[in-house]
């Protein structure tokens, strides 16, 4: 994928004067540079096609066709979930090795604060074997299906830039999310719903907010579409009084010809982004109902996700992600910010894993019992981890911690059953097989079908990717 906009390819070069001037005369490299970029099948958009969302062809064969991020802002205690320590329960209320913390800056806390033991009891799931808490029956029950990533890490240790680093590998807003990436490189197999669809579920909206799902300086037709989680996905869906479908259609018609004839003229990737808005917007006006009409599903999928239809919840929404996918929508983010356990840690995760574990399995096996998730990737995960360390004079609570935290994930190319890494015997860092952030990214886009080197857009006189200058693919991960 070169580092060249898809929107720029089949404009007319005789509206645009330097490309008219290097193609029409032939004017030295110029001409040979145009001519190799129209030629690379790489750079090829569908024949007669403006739509910078027309469904693209990867590197390589990737093994997913789509993504289900399950963003968990706020960022989960491993230590009460994934990674039992029974040193770190034998340890609890003394401090930490002095070696430990030597150079460590904690978000609140005083580095040598008294260790914290796990708060819950963990048992082993699945013929894998794979250890999880008392907190997560359901993920349990899936847990043949899934790979756990335990150690896990990040350069940042507070929400928003922990958040945009997660979501578009910088710490810096003004980054393309890593759904627009996708959309950049794949396009869309739906044309009458959003390429990049994202819902909010938590007790607030992500600290990092629109960057997560932002385009940056992508065309911004790539940025992800934030749906309501119940009523219409979009405000103002329906039609006015006294607007018909008849009216509607010729004045949406009379605004492409005058937007087309300004795309022409100027090349203006927005304007073919807001012709495209324009008609997916009245494309979305029949299908949308549709999508977000939870009783046409049976009663029994609707009691294996705790979903109740007409209500706000993470189980409806996990539920309207697998209808979307199924739909040929390229990427839908769930983002749940709740998980930010300074105090009130063990009532707060009972809370938290009841209103989202068993949609969590439950999204899992539905995308297996009907062949979805042989090419969807599912991932969950917050932005960092928590402190094997106590927050507070109490001993019901955690602060930030970057060094180690867990992931899973589930679907094509994922090695099911597997527990990936381990960190040291207090949780406190990531000693075996380290999974930094952008070799995720770098992980996630092979997935895809994309070398992560070469996924790039060229901005302000350099080549741009999600992964920056760094990143390795995580081999043992994949099936």
């Amino acid at each position: 994928m070169h580092c060249q906009s898809h929107l720029y390819r089949n404009l007319n070069p005789q509206a645009i004067n330097r490309r008219w001037f290097l193609q029409q005369c032939q004017v030295g490299l110029g001409a040979i540079a145009l001519g190799q970029l129209g030629a690379n099948p790489a750079n090829a958009a569908p024949a007669n096609s403006l739509n910078p969302l027309a469904p693209k062809e990867p590197h390589f064969p990737g093994k997913i066709k789509r993504v289900i991020y399950l963003f968990m802002a706020g960022a989960p205690s491993q230590l009460e979930m994934f990674d039992y320590k029974p040193q770190l329960a034998k340890h609890d209320g003394t401090k930490p090795p002095a070696e430990l913390i030597e150079g460590y800056r904690a978000a609140f806390i005083e580095p040598d604060a008294a260790l914290l033991g796990p708060k819950f009891k963990f048992s082993r799931h699945g013929q894998c074997g794979a250890e999880l808490s008392e907190l997560l029956p359901h993920l349990g029950e899936v847990a043949d299906d899934i790979a756990i990533v335990r150690s896990m890490k990040t350069d940042a240790f507070n929400h928003a830039p922990g958040q945009i680093l997660m979501s578009t590998g910088s710490q810096q807003f003004g980054r393309p999310s890593f759904g627009a990436w996708t959309t950049y490189g794949l396009g869309s197999e739906s044309e009458d719903l959003p390429a990049f669809v994202v819902f909010s579920t938590g007790k607030k909206g992500p600290s990092g907010g629109a960057s997560n799902w932002g385009a940056g300086f992508l065309p911004s037709v790539h940025q992800g579409v934030l749906f309501r989680n119940v009523g219409d996905p979009v405000l103002y869906l329906s039609n006015p009084n006294g607007i018909d479908q008849q009216i509607q259609s010729s004045s949406l018609d009379a605004i492409r010809d005058l937007n087309q004839e300004h795309l022409d003229v100027v090349g203006d990737p927005e304007i073919a982004t807001r012709i495209n808005s324009y008609e997916l917007a009245m494309r979305m006006q029949m299908a949308a109902p549709e999508l977000m009409d939870l009783t046409q599903e049976t009663q029994e999928t609707l009691d294996m996700y705790g979903a109740e239809p007409g209500k706000s919840s993470f189980a409806n929404s996990c539920l309207l992600a697998r209808r979307l996918v199924e739909r040929g929508v390229r990427f839908v983010e769930i983002l749940h910010e709740a998980w930010d356990q300074h105090g009130n840690l063990v009532n707060d995760l009972k809370k938290n894993c009841k209103e989202t574990d068993q949609a969590c399995g439950a999204l899992i096996k539905d995308l297996k019992q009907s062949g979805l998730l042989e090419d969807t990737l599912v991932i969950w995960g917050g932005e960092f981890g928590r402190t094997p360390m106590v927050q507070g004079g109490g001993d019901d609570g955690r602060d930030h911690h970057p060094n180690s935290f867990s992931m899973w994930m589930a679907g094509g190319g994922i090695k099911p059953g597997l527990t990936l890494g381990a960190t040291d015997e207090l949780g406190f860092n990531a000693v075996e097989d380290v999974v930094h952030v952008h070799d995720l990214h770098a992980t996630l886009l092979h997935l895809l079908g994309f070398e992560h080197t070469k996924l790039t857009y060229r901005f302000q006189g350099r080549d741009f990717r999600l992964t920056d200058v760094h990143g390795n693919v995580i081999r043992k991960l994949l099936a």
